[in-house]
């Protein structure tokens, strides 16, 4: 009987590791390219399905060299994606939350108050925020500046006139790390086509991290925050001090929890 018992226990046990698995794994790529990928994987399965049981040898044997060859290619194709899984998994609890570690309001308000006027005058920007994930592969490819952040320097940074104004400004750890950073486009399909570099750049950085991106067009001067692969624009001075600071409180909320369990 006890035996038994422990049986039940195991195989529950089982299940529930398992569903969390794959319940965790589908958060993780709602929203990217890899939705698609598994409705086209269960699509082939049900037919895979279906010729088993007609005993369609043919098409059984098309099916699985495909999968093969799908198989192969994945690790190719979404790359981004696996490496953004992976990150996010270890990012899971058990690392340090360092996103708005060093700062707090202060800087929310420098930002802010810069994005703003260069929005007013059409000054093009990119800033990029480092919340767990580093990116230090990103900080190398501009110039160090390891500087404090106000609005006054982020406004010259950004002046057409500055050798630092073309690329991405990446703040990480309550300083500006560095300016005039390369970052890779996003190559989606569905993004708008009237979207610059810029915009491209800010929706990549944020499928390969968990940074924010926030970006002034210099042909508009709309201001957009792209974070998860998602890009919200025509934000006003408001609704940007406030997505900036409901990050900064969750996040706050997230450390305090973690300290104290």
């Amino acid at each position: 009987m006890i035996k038994l018992s422990w049986k039940l226990l195991t195989s529950l046990l089982d299940i529930f590791i398992i569903a969390f698995i794959i319940y965790y794994l589908l958060n993780i790529i709602s929203g990217t390219r890899a939705v698609q990928l598994i409705k086209g994987l269960g699509l082939i399965f049900v037919v895979g399905l279906f010729a088993q049981l007609l005993e369609l040898n043919t098409v059984n044997w098309f099916l699985d060299s495909f999968l093969t060859i799908i198989m192969v290619a994945l690790p190719i194709v979404f790359q981004p994606e696996l490496r953004r899984a992976l990150e996010q998994i270890g990012r899971g609890g058990f690392l340090k939350d360092q996103f708005w570690q060093n700062w707090g309001p202060k800087e929310i308000n420098e930002i802010v108050l810069s994005m703003s006027e260069m929005s007013e005058q059409q000054i093009g920007a990119l800033i990029v925020i480092s919340r767990k994930v580093g990116l230090k592969n990103y900080i190398e490819t501009g110039i160090e500046l390891n500087a404090e952040i106000s609005k006054q320097l982020l406004y010259s940074i950004f002046q057409h006139e500055s050798p630092l104004h073309d690329g991405a400004l990446i703040i990480e750890n309550g300083k500006i790390k560095a300016a005039s950073c390369f970052l890779n486009l996003s190559t989606r399909s569905d993004i708008n086509p009237r979207l610059g570099t810029r915009h491209r750049a800010a929706i990549g950085i944020t499928e390969e991290s968990d940074a924010l991106a926030l970006v002034v067009s210099e042909e508009t001067g709309v201001i957009s925050v792209a974070e998860d692969g998602q890009l919200s624009r025509h934000l006003d001075k408001a609704e940007l001090r406030e997505k900036l600071s409901h990050s900064f409180e969750k996040s706050k909320e997230k450390s305090f929890m973690r300290r104290h369990l």
